[in-house]
């Protein structure tokens, strides 16, 4: 198992943002509207995806510093909502959307203070967590969604105590016993239930 630091999840953070954004910046119109890695969904899908899931993470850092309960989202119905009409938005409108979303988390995350990262919040799979897991959902969240845009990055571009880190957390919530061998990129992307190179695998179907 790799043992993450809050330390870690923040720098992953970082990078797997700019990594997502700077391809997104490059995108127009056309392209944003073209489909990414997963399937049913458009990049402008994803990039709605990534920017909403910031604002529902930013709830998570309110209720860190300041006590008073405030889930991810009202409901699994207005998250898809959300993403839907995220979708139809152009994209100029997407990518301020995110940028702005990805400038109002950071700045919240940089405000917790070290007891306020310890408070215990609920993720939107129901699970009670410290604070301190909320750089590690989003840095699975850019970094991962960074390949799915589609735009020739591949978990080969992640860092590799990243992608340990990630192999180990789906293992874990995947309850597997033991991973295949093989390069760390491809395992991950594997893991992930992303395409990948292994030989002779069960189709583990998607993840995240």
């Amino acid at each position: 198992m790799s043992a993450r630091t809050h330390a870690d999840s923040l720098e992953w953070v970082e990078h797997g943002t700019a990594l997502f954004t700077a391809q997104v910046a490059r995108l127009d119109e056309h392209t944003m509207t073209q489909p990414c890695a997963l399937p049913g969904w458009t990049r402008k899908h994803l990039v709605a995806h990534v920017a909403a899931n910031a604002d529902a993470l930013g709830n998570l850092v309110h209720w860190a510093r300041t006590g008073e309960r405030t889930p991810m989202y009202a409901s699994a119905q207005q998250r898809t909502a959300d993403i839907e009409a995220g979708a139809k938005r152009s994209a100029t409108d997407l990518t301020d959307w995110l940028n702005a979303s990805v400038r109002k988390l950071g700045v919240a995350m940089d405000a917790l203070t070290g007891e306020q990262w310890r408070t215990d919040i609920v993720t939107a799979q129901g699970r009670t967590v410290p604070a301190t897991e909320i750089p590690w959902l989003r840095a699975r969240e850019v970094c991962v969604h960074a390949v799915d845009l589609g735009t020739g990055t591949t978990f080969a571009d992640l860092p590799d105590d990243f992608l340990a880190a990630l192999v180990a957390d789906i293992q874990g919530k995947r309850g597997l016993g033991e991973v295949p061998g093989g390069p760390l990129p491809e395992v991950a992307a594997y893991l992930a239930g992303r395409p990948h190179s292994l030989a002779e695998v069960a189709d583990l179907g998607p993840w995240l």
